[in-house]
């Protein structure tokens, strides 16, 4: 099992690039045919597969047309511990606050 606590940023990417491309793979569709649903050439494609770099956008946009875009719902959702927790959250902070030296 991956932990990406534990993962360089590089080797995160990797992990992502290998799960998209197993989705692909599970859907029966061609790098031609997913990079066409993408709007996204083959190569660069070819390229995030191996290894993992593209442009935000793009990585959105391959998301998408594997039909992933509710995967992402959870990304970074804070964690409310405690019903203290839960009405902090629920008055959204504007701003951080100032740091004291």
């Amino acid at each position: 099992m991956f932990h990406f606590g534990l993962a360089t940023s590089d080797e995160t990417a990797v992990e992502l690039a290998a799960r998209l491309r197993a989705h692909r793979l599970l859907q029966n569709l061609q790098q031609s045919e997913l990079a066409a649903r993408a709007g996204i050439s083959r190569k660069t494609l070819t390229t995030f597969e191996h290894s993992g770099k593209v442009s935000l956008d793009v990585f959105l946009r391959i998301v998408a047309a594997l039909g992933l875009s509710e995967s992402l719902s959870p990304l970074f959702e804070p964690r409310q511990k405690s019903i203290r927790d839960m009405e902090l959250a629920a008055q959204q902070r504007q701003r951080a606050s100032r740091k004291r030296k």
